[in-house]
């Protein structure tokens, strides 16, 4: 068995973290013993290698925060769960392992006939654009809504699921290239940002009355998302790509009575019920056996490639996710 663990922080996330050798007892009466598939490596754990996420967990630590897999093992009490059946991995649990052992009540059971790799990224981006799009503003067919960093993994989920509740997308990339990556999805609406922006995106919608614009990037580029959300309108910031915090002006946020607010998926774990939770992973679990909702893969690593595997996700440019493959012989 190995997992990738980590004793420290620092500014180069690949240079913290290694793989190790490790041992697990007998799964107790309710837990499983899960051997992993796949689990993705998302933009929060490359910041939360180098200290710079909100939330921090003790360290010394395991990496990964979400993945599938499927059950080896199960404690002589656990009901409702078989040898070989696919999993969601608990959220949090250190998913870049070849194992994963916990209570059965935190592994979520998934339906066969889905590409694995895609329910690996199930837990955290998916969830992400779904309840940013239907939480803060009561969206209608035909309606449209805005989002920057639209070449990102939640950029691409966001698209997917608008469409499908018959929403309308103006998608914002910050750079020419990124217009590439986007390759046959660019959703109704493709941009690059800029200090004209709301002068383009009103010339490309005819004027619409956008109600829900999703910041990703922070500093300057939320205000320049503000000034295309129409007067009374919402603004849902879910990260700080800029690496700066979400600037706003008084004409946006006092004058057109923008609002701006945050969005944390951890937070809405905490507030969720469990059978909320259910039908929001049942809903997209559906989406992705469909094949209706699907993320690029950039490339996989094994455990045991864990370093290359953290530079591969924190480089810049990249058009797809990073996966944790376990190795047969690992």
């Amino acid at each position: 068995m190995k997992r990738a663990q980590y004793e420290t922080r620092g500014p180069v996330p690949q240079d913290v973290i290694h793989a190790v050798d490790f041992d697990l007892p007998a799964p107790a009466s309710d837990e499983l013993r899960v051997r992993v598939v796949a689990a993705a490596i998302n933009p929060s754990d490359v910041l939360t290698l180098t200290g710079d996420y909100g939330q921090l967990p003790p360290l010394p630590a395991i990496g990964g925060n979400e993945g599938v897999g499927r059950v080896e093992l199960i404690g002589e009490g656990v009901r409702g769960f078989s040898a070989g059946q696919l999993v969601l991995l608990p959220v949090g649990c250190g998913t870049w392992s070849t194992h994963v052992q916990a209570p059965a009540a935190q592994f979520v059971p998934l339906p066969e006939g889905a590409d694995p790799r895609q329910l690996a990224m199930l837990a955290i981006n998916p969830p992400t654009a779904l309840l940013m799009l239907r939480q803060f503003v009561d969206l209608q067919p035909g309606e449209w809504v805005i989002q920057n960093a639209a070449n990102s993994a939640v950029g691409g989920y966001l698209i997917e699921l608008a469409k499908l509740r018959g929403l309308k997308t103006v998608n914002v990339v910050r750079r020419d290239s990124a217009i590439e990556q986007m390759g046959d999805a660019p959703g109704d609406v493709l941009v690059v940002d800029g200090e004209d922006l709301a002068q383009r995106v009103a010339q490309a919608t005819g004027k619409a009355r956008i109600r829900l614009g999703i910041d990703a990037v922070g500093g300057m580029a939320t205000e320049r998302l503000a000034r295309c959300v129409a007067s009374g309108g919402t603004l849902v910031n879910y990260g700080m790509m800029s690496g700066e915090p979400c600037q706003i002006s008084a004409g946006s946020l006092v004058f057109r009575d923008v609002r701006l607010v945050g969005f944390w998926l951890a937070r809405w774990f905490r507030g969720a019920s469990h059978a909320e939770q259910a039908e929001v992973y049942g809903e997209l679990a559906g989406l992705i056996a469909k094949g209706q909702l699907q993320a690029r893969i950039a490339a996989t690593f094994t455990v045991s490639e864990i370093q290359q595997a953290v530079a591969e996700a924190a480089r810049g440019g990249r058009s797809g996710k990073v996966l944790v493959v376990p190795g047969a012989n690992e």
